[in-house]
């Protein structure tokens, strides 16, 4: 069957499979677990897909079929997130199965483990090997040639090609190494893409206080140490706004000041948003099990039987369903009421 939701997955601690299986089961709800039992993992176990496969009944009676199963404890229907590219979440739904009932204490021990949570994960698909056999309707690849072997001389004897005499090379001026720099001065170095971000945001400095004018010399000077503030995860701004918060009412040396200013207040190195720290375990994955008739998901404890309360109360034969009076029954104990009443009045 395809793939589309609800998988099946098969539970632990299930007896062999016999002839006897769902034999307390009414008729459609045992021709509906049967089907079940034998499909393989994985398969879809939607209502749609079902009521495409079991022409006997319709997505309604499928549905039904599938809360009362839910209720005498062959399965749970559950959704579990997957974080995929990009740091999004998206949700992959599941239906465990098991032929053996199971009560709601056991289903909310086993859902709570690692194990079923690694059994509604996603399986990733391996890639095919370069080396699969091609299709039938590939034709076969015709047998290369067998090389040509030597060819047996001919006769007609081919013009031999005319001489070209050796022409003499120009010897190679030796490489003329330029001379070095004037002592004293730096070598160039251009910004190939522009002034960096440091840079700027240090020129930018004179502009907003005069107080700390820079010249080019000193805004390269310092742009390693501005360099290391932004890659420990500060903005601009927050650059900015350190160096130039509680000036004093004369500086003297601005580039001396500033250099002063970006090693005493250095921010620490923080880690990224997206990367734990090292050492610290794997987020556990949850699962939510949905309600078999709705699809209202929760946690385990609050979907007794797999169907929320609501559900719970009007399913006969649920946990809830069993203790709640009947319609009739609460109209029989009014109308006694009633009568115990009139029986009490004054004559």
């Amino acid at each position: 069957m395809a793939k589309p939701g609800y998988g099946k997955r098969s539970t632990p601690e299930q007896r062999p499979r016999t002839r006897h299986d769902f034999a307390l089961l009414p008729t459609r709800e045992r021709y509906v677990a049967g089907f079940v039992d034998h499909l393989p993992e994985g398969a879809a176990m939607s209502v749609k897909t079902l009521a495409k496969q079991l022409p006997l009944y319709g997505q309604q009676a499928i549905s039904t079929a599938l809360t009362a199963l839910s209720v005498a404890g062959h399965l749970r229907r559950v959704r579990c997130a997957v974080v995929g590219a990009g740091d999004e979440t998206r949700w992959v739904f599941r239906t465990f199965w098991s032929r053996t009932a199971h009560d709601n204490e056991w289903w909310n021990t086993y859902l709570a483990t690692e194990k079923a949570a690694q059994a509604a994960a996603p399986v990733q698909e391996a890639p095919a090997l370069d080396t699969a056999p091609p299709p039938s309707w590939v034709p076969a690849e015709q047998p290369s040639p067998p090389p040509p072997g030597p060819e047996s001389p001919r006769t007609d004897q081919t013009p031999e090609p005319t001489p070209v005499p050796h022409q003499r090379t120009p010897a190679q001026a030796p490489d003329i190494e330029p001379p070095p720099p004037a002592p004293g001065t730096a070598p160039a170095t251009p910004h190939a893409a522009g002034p960096s971000p440091a840079y700027l945001a240090l020129a930018r400095l004179g502009r907003d206080d005069h107080r700390l004018t820079l010249s080019a010399d000193d805004c390269a000077a310092l742009e390693a140490q501005a360099a290391q503030w932004l890659d420990r995860g500060v903005s601009i701004d927050y650059l900015t706004h350190a160096l130039t918060a509680g000036l004093p009412a004369q500086v003297d040396s601005p580039l001396g000041f500033l250099r002063r200013r970006l090693n005493d207040k250095m921010p620490p190195r923080l880690p990224t948003a997206g990367s734990p720290p090292p050492g610290a375990p794997a987020p556990a994955r949850h699962l939510l099990v949905e309600c078999t008739d709705c699809g209202r998901p929760g946690p385990p404890q609050a979907l007794p039987d797999g169907l929320c309360r609501p559900c719970r109360e009007t399913h006969p034969g649920s946990a809830d369903g069993e203790n709640s009076p009947h319609p009739a029954e609460i109209a029989h104990v009014k109308a006694h009421m009633n009568n115990l009443r009139d029986l009490l009045k004054p004559v």
